[in-house]
């Protein structure tokens, strides 16, 4: 199922707009400033974002503006009440793919999420396909013309991060935040034993290596 972050300070439009979302069959995951976004986006994986402009603490030009400077490639529709055409331009110049004024109507911004969604190439099942490996984010799978393996969830998760980035340098820490969430009490040291686990099992693959960057932390670079 894709996951859809609604940002939002208005309760009665983000509520409004996460009815419309789950009936269409996306999860909806739902946040009242960008600060609080970034906060769901630290622990949650994220396809789309639906940001309001005008908010308390981090607005959406900021939110979107630091998601494109820390590598977030997510698609991002912005939804505001700021309709000139210097509005706009600046919504695109920090990074948004698409943008509606309020009013919205639900049913066009349905539209718009599918149309985002098909050019970001996300289906409903979560899958990376590097040649003939394919990576199923629903069965925590990864199957090749050979063999399928059935991977414990933080060790999926781990492998499926690096792949959604390849060639960006995750630091321990951010791979424990992304996956053991920000509160979590586990020692830095679980990655390099999960990272090993995963070499054991897919270093001999033509596909992909994870590498390890001195000092930094790992990444995985695309063979093919």
């Amino acid at each position: 199922m894709v996951n859809i972050l609604v940002v939002d300070d208005n309760e009665s439009i983000r509520k409004l707009m996460t009815t419309y979302l789950i009936r269409d069959g996306y999860h909806v995951f739902a946040a009242s400033d960008g600060l609080k976004a970034l906060e769901v986006l630290d622990t949650e994986h994220i396809d789309l974002m639906i940001a309001d402009i005008m908010m308390p603490n981090m607005d959406g030009y900021t939110l979107t503006e630091e998601l494109r400077g820390s590598r977030h490639d997510l698609p991002i529709l912005m939804i505001t009440a700021k309709e000139t055409f210097a509005d706009k331009k600046k919504g695109f110049l920090v990074g948004t793919d698409d943008y509606m004024v309020k009013p919205i109507d639900f049913d066009e911004m349905l539209l718009r999420v599918h149309a985002l969604l098909r050019r970001a190439k996300i289906s409903n099942e979560h899958r990376i396909v590097i040649g003939e490996v394919i990576l199923d984010y629903e069965t925590l799978t990864i199957t090749t013309p050979a063999e399928t393996f059935i991977l414990p969830k933080k060790e999926f998760y781990l492998l499926f991060k690096l792949l959604s980035y390849p060639q960006k340098i995750f630091t321990r820490q951010d791979l424990m935040n992304e996956i053991w969430g920000l509160d979590h009490d586990t020692d830095e040291r679980t990655i390099d034993v999960h990272i090993k686990r995963l070499r054991e099992k897919f270093d001999g693959f033509e596909e992909f290596k994870i590498v390890t960057v001195r000092g930094l932390g790992y990444k995985v670079e695309k063979l093919i």
